[in-house]
């Protein structure tokens, strides 16, 4: 891509907050654009969501996935509303299917304390918390998520691990953790499992090792998913790179987002080969949507991860430092959470 050329932008608000936060995060990057031309963003605005759902019997129209895969990223506000459901009484998740049909297999979630806001441990050492949790994605307890088998007995759902899907994802963990390394962060990966009672999880772990002796200069380690969360709740600052199937990464996201200062703060990139989308963590929150109060720093830091994806590191690091700024300097200024 031609970085003096706009980056193509898919946007998807989505429902309740998302709107909000998108045009929070227009405002910043338009900002940005004005004071450094080569920076600037082309959005493409389409319609997703659980209210098109609702209103036109689809919830990500085909049109809009076609505009996702032509664009340099996807950027989506948030998406969901609990009274909006399908027939089987799932919600309505148009990411997922971006994730599976684009095949965005590692979830990125950045940890890190933001200048002049308090963690939530009293530790002084929670101060310095500086983590990534990398999550796969297409497979795991989410892999036959619409195939559940329900009988007179009971319901059952499938874990899939596969060869492929191992190997990737621990390739993306080591690589990220070079580049962390490079950057002067840490640089051990540790895989989050429960390879002591799942033989799905024994077999993540072996294929995990496999990909690990082949960066023998980085540090790797294992945790089990319970004990993962105990220390991640009384001394988080000792990760460095965390990767972890499916289900296991999507509740302890929510977790790691608190230890920060919530979901409000936290951001995160879905990544594939050859697409990429950003979004805040936090779901769409109907409940405070039009009020006014929605937290926008966590599609901001989206937003920041997107620019410097599609080739604008400048952008990025402009981003991060106007947050500081406002959260050290302007306290006034900040949403109530």
């Amino acid at each position: 891509m031609n970085t003096l050329e706009p980056a193509r932008i898919a946007l998807l608000p989505g429902d309740g907050i998302g709107s909000e936060v998108c045009d929070a995060v227009r405002i910043v990057t338009e900002a940005v654009g004005r004071r450094v031309p080569q920076a600037a963003l082309s959005w493409q605005l389409l319609p997703a969501g659980a209210a098109h759902y609702r209103d036109h019997g689809e919830a990500l129209p085909e049109s809009t996935f076609e505009a996702c895969e032509r664009a340099d990223a996807i950027f989506l506000g948030a998406m969901g509303l609990p009274e909006v459901r399908y027939p089987d009484g799932t919600e309505i998740s148009p990411q997922l299917d971006l994730r599976e049909r684009l095949d965005l297999f590692a979830g990125v979630r950045p940890i890190r304390t933001l200048a002049g806001i308090p963690p939530t441990l009293a530790d002084p050492r929670a101060a310095g918390i500086d983590f990534v949790l990398v999550r796969e994605q297409t497979e795991g307890l989410f892999y036959d998520r619409r195939g559940t088998r329900v009988d007179a007995e009971g319901a059952t759902d499938t874990l899939h691990v596969s060869a492929r899907g191992a190997r990737r994802i621990s390739r993306y963990a080591f690589e990220l953790a070079g580049r962390r390394r490079a950057a002067g962060r840490g640089a051990r990966v540790t895989l989050i499992d429960k390879a002591n009672v799942l033989g799905s999880m024994a077999y993540l772990r072996a294929r995990f090792s496999e990909v690990a002796a082949d960066h023998p200069d980085l540090e790797h380690d294992f945790a089990y998913i319970d004990a993962a969360a105990l220390n991640l709740v009384r001394k988080p600052w000792t990760f460095d790179v965390m990767v972890t199937e499916n289900q296991f990464g999507d509740i302890l996201s929510d977790l790691c987002a608190a230890l920060v200062g919530g979901m409000g703060l936290a951001p995160s990139a879905d990544i594939g080969a050859t697409h990429a989308m950003f979004q805040p963590a936090h779901g769409s929150a109907p409940d405070i949507a039009g009020r006014g109060v929605a937290n926008p720093t966590a599609a901001i830091l989206s937003a920041a991860m997107m620019c410097h994806h599609v080739g604008r590191p400048d952008t990025y690091r402009r981003i991060r430092r106007a947050i500081a700024r406002v959260t050290l300097h302007r306290k006034s200024d900040l949403t109530p959470d």
